[in-house]
């Protein structure tokens, strides 16, 4: 595809057309302009799955495992893969581009959407972002990696002004960008709400100077949804398309302002010219092949997804249980009898974090499904959740419900203002979400109420509450009695995402017999969740609950009770929709509920536990010290409870490393919280480990840590500046994956730089005693710095040295190099 193709498809539009071109269609998609022979161009959110067009569990995309999850991995062959896994996922669901990955940094653990991200390490970031937008982008998919910049936090999300030194805008938040456009090649880049050093992002220079300019970006900058906000993001060099349409701040304005001359004719017809060339690349202009994608089994999908989940499932401790002489993982099946799985998310476990990278899989599995599909039926597998993680309600479950004409799940009407039925849909579900509209021919303005209809059915006898979700009013009836009659809204200035991912709720208590079944209507008149500067977000959520209240004492002593029981305990906990999603960030780093409670109990009954923690992003684990096996899970997907099962019963090995530092406690950790509208990152390069290295903390596991199920000796290490050979043997008794990590150090520097950074990595595999040699390419930006003084890229000539080692902390390896300047 010649750019001189694309400027005579540009040269027949007229100026209004051309803009036109500049404003989404709709939520998800592109104008089409048959003049120019441009089809509609659709985009979907991700980067855990392909939604698609619909917020709908009747549309299922694989759940692949979350960022954290696959930066752990430290694979780039295998994230690669996952991005054509990811391509063939798009083309099957109808998507020219894939709003992923995102590649800000975990600045702090405390920030909403850290599961979303890969790591707190700019080279890690930008060496899996650049895996991920290669697989998907060489299937003929497009990526629009983002948000372009400094978009670390959800408090004030679209308003906050972060205010970051030059050189640390450089080393850090803009360096994984740098290297997914220059090396990846990266066909769009999504501009985010917050500004930088006083100006919004969709307004920023730092796209006309350093993303086109500098760094010769060609593709399409694309604004967050609904962050443009004014004319003077169509600026020369500035945002290329503004979404979602139709409605925008540029269309007849920017017309006016092309004809009056604010805005140079040549800036519009840039910009259109990079929407083409984005149209061509995905395959839709007329005229111009796309490449089409491979397509993958259903059976192919379950396993790569399995086997990338465990292979970055994090094992951070493994020490021997009781009198044990070896360490307590693998389980040696053949003395397994019974086995008890506990706690909350053991039957419930949450394999994607909240927000746009929802999607809907066609399956899960939970980690007691895996543990007894994989032990059968020769050993007695058993549960108990032990207590509630919170006291939220979560959405009915649909073998709860029952449809009015007697099938699973719920019957949903649409009203309008006089309360005629403008369409019906029958769900297996109990949580609803409508974007822009409600479906086919059913925008959300014609609607003025939403009616949701079903037959709840209790399991046991007692106490149950039913409710509601979702921001407006709500008429909850059961068994024809009027139990709920209220509204409901989001707290002042909540992001309108937090009405969608945690709306807020209420209940009544029901008493119910168990294989009662009683009549439940909710009815639901919607407001508006909230709004980006005055706009309104076309967004409705609302959700049906129904679960029997329980005792909390009762189950944290049955899960105590089953636990001392057993041969082995293996305890589940992780965070809740309530702690980790866009909208919104943490307020601690502790586990919700009673689960450390829930842990010690159980390692007192029971020396043979196995704590599994599943959550996207560090948690304090005050107790794990006292606990032989720590497995850190992240969100891994819908293979969860088999890729647990593999690992834990050794047929594979837990093949992660630590993309983030966990840390021991909340001192000292960067706040994501702005003061009077401002955020500023005043940890300066000191991100992450290179914090704790500087103030001499002790995390609780650091950066790069990860056991396998072999042990490694570090031989010798030796080359310059560019490269290192590294040999290492592995002295374990079963084949085995090593993570091979160099670390830079200027100790004698006149520059202020970290006491080490990580500088490049590699992986060995190798078979018990097998010596093997592993060469780990040292970029050159490994040794250069920003100067802020001529506002470029310098050298410090002199000798530098190189840590080898495993992890961040453990680095046996070392040797000086001399680096010219």
């Amino acid at each position: 595809m010649h750019d001189d193709d694309l400027r005579a498809r540009l040269e027949r539009l007229d100026l209004e057309q051309q803009v036109r071109l500049l404003t989404g269609a709709d939520f998800w998609s592109l104008h089409p302009e048959p003049v120019a022979g441009l089809r509609r161009l659709v985009v979907s959110d991700g980067p855990a799955g392909v939604r698609g067009e619909r917020w709908d569990e009747r549309d299922s995309s694989a759940n692949v495992p979350s960022p954290t999850a696959l930066a752990a991995t430290w694979d780039v062959d295998r994230v690669e893969r996952l991005g054509r896994l990811l391509a063939a996922e798009a083309r099957r669901r109808g998507v020219d581009v894939l709003l992923a990955p995102t590649v800000n940094l975990h600045r702090t653990p405390y920030g909403g959407r850290h599961f979303e991200c890969f790591s707190e390490d700019p080279l890690l970031t930008g060496r899996i972002g650049v895996a991920y937008v290669r697989g998907l982008q060489e299937e003929g998919v497009g990526a629009s990696v983002k948000h372009f910049v400094a978009n670390d936090q959800e408090t004030e999300r679209f308003s906050a002004d972060v205010r970051v030194d030059e050189r640390v805008l450089r080393e850090v938040y803009l360096a994984p960008f740098e290297a997914i456009v220059r090396e990846g090649g990266v066909w769009a880049v999504m501009a985010a709400y917050n500004g930088v050093n006083g100006t919004t992002m969709t307004e920023s220079p730092l796209q006309r100077d350093v993303l086109k300019g500098e760094w010769g970006f060609d593709g399409v900058v694309v604004s967050d949804w609904f962050a443009a906000r004014s004319l003077a993001a169509a600026g020369d060099g500035l945002l290329d398309l503004v979404m979602p349409g139709p409605r925008s701040p540029w269309g007849e304005a920017l017309v006016a302002a092309v004809r009056a001359g604010e805005v140079p004719e040549s800036a519009v017809e840039d910009k259109v010219l990079r929407v083409l060339r984005l149209a061509g690349r995905v395959g839709a202009l007329e005229g111009v092949a796309g490449r089409d994608a491979t397509a993958w089994t259903a059976e192919e999908v379950g396993a790569e997804l399995r086997a990338t989940a465990a292979a970055g499932f994090v094992l951070a401790r493994n020490e021997p249980a009781g009198s044990a002489e070896g360490p307590l993982l693998p389980l040696e099946r053949s003395r397994l009898r019974r086995v008890a799985v506990l706690g909350p998310n053991a039957v419930e476990a949450r394999t994607l974090g909240g927000g746009s990278a929802t999607v809907f899989p066609p399956y899960t599995v939970s980690p007691l499904a895996g543990l007894r599909a994989a032990l059968g039926s020769d050993v007695e597998v058993v549960h108990g959740r032990g207590g509630r993680s919170t006291h939220r309600l979560p959405p009915a479950d649909p073998d709860m419900l029952r449809r009015p004409d007697g099938g699973r799940g719920v019957e949903v009407r649409f009203l309008d203002a006089e309360g005629a039925v403008l369409g019906t849909e029958t769900r297996e579900a109990a949580a609803f979400t409508g974007l822009g509209s409600y479906g086919p021919d059913l925008p959300m303005d014609r609607v003025r109420a939403v009616e949701v209809r079903t037959r709840v059915r209790a399991e046991e006898d007692g106490p149950h509450r039913i409710g509601a979700s979702g921001v407006g009013s709500f008429r909850v009836t059961v068994g024809g009695e009027v139990r709920l009659d209220t509204r409901i809204g989001l707290p002042p200035g909540a992001d309108p995402v937090e009405g969608m991912m945690r709306p807020p709720q209420a209940s009544g208590a029901v008493e119910l017999r168990a294989g009662e079944e009683v009549e439940v209507v909710v009815g639901h008149v919607p407001e508006p969740a909230g709004g980006v500067e005055g706009t309104a977000v076309e967004s409705v959520t609302v959700q049906v609950h129904a679960a029997r209240d329980t005792d909390d004492d009762a189950e944290l002593e049955q899960a105590v009770a089953l636990a001392r029981d057993a041969d082995v305990a293996v305890v589940v906990v992780g965070t809740t929709e309530e702690v980790e999603s866009e909208g919104f960030d943490r307020t601690s780093l502790a586990l919700p509920g009673r689960q450390d409670e829930l842990v010690r109990r159980v390692v007192e009954a029971n020396p043979r536990t196995v704590v599994v923690v599943n959550s996207g992003a560090p948690v304090l684990l005050p107790w794990a010290g006292d606990v032989p096996a720590v497995l850190l899970t992240w969100f891994p997907g819908q293979e969860c409870g088999n890729a647990l099962a593999d690992v834990l019963l050794g047929a594979v090995e837990p093949g992660g490393r630590l993309p983030v530092t966990w840390p021991a406690d909340e001192a000292g950790l960067p706040s994501p919280r702005p003061v009077d509208g401002t955020l500023r990152y005043d940890e300066g390069l000191f991100v992450g480990h290179r914090g704790h290295d500087r103030d001499g903390r002790e995390p609780r596991f650091r950066f790069g840590s990860g056991l396998g199920y072999t042990a490694w000796e570090y031989l010798s290490a030796e080359g310059g500046a560019s490269a290192v050979t590294v040999r290492l043997r592995n002295t374990g008794s079963r084949r085995g994956r090593e993570v091979v990590q160099v670390y830079a150090a200027r100790p004698d520097g006149a520059v202020e730089r970290p006491v080490r950074w990580l500088a490049g990595f590699a992986v060995a595999e190798a078979a018990p005693a097998e010596e093997v040699a592993v060469t780990v390419e040292l970029p050159e930006r490994a040794y250069r710095h920003w100067d802020e003084t001529g506002h470029r890229w310098a050298t410090e000539a002199g000798v530098f040295r190189l840590h080898v080692g495993p992890l961040s902390g453990v680095l046996p390896l070392a040797l000086d190099v001399h680096v010219p300047g």
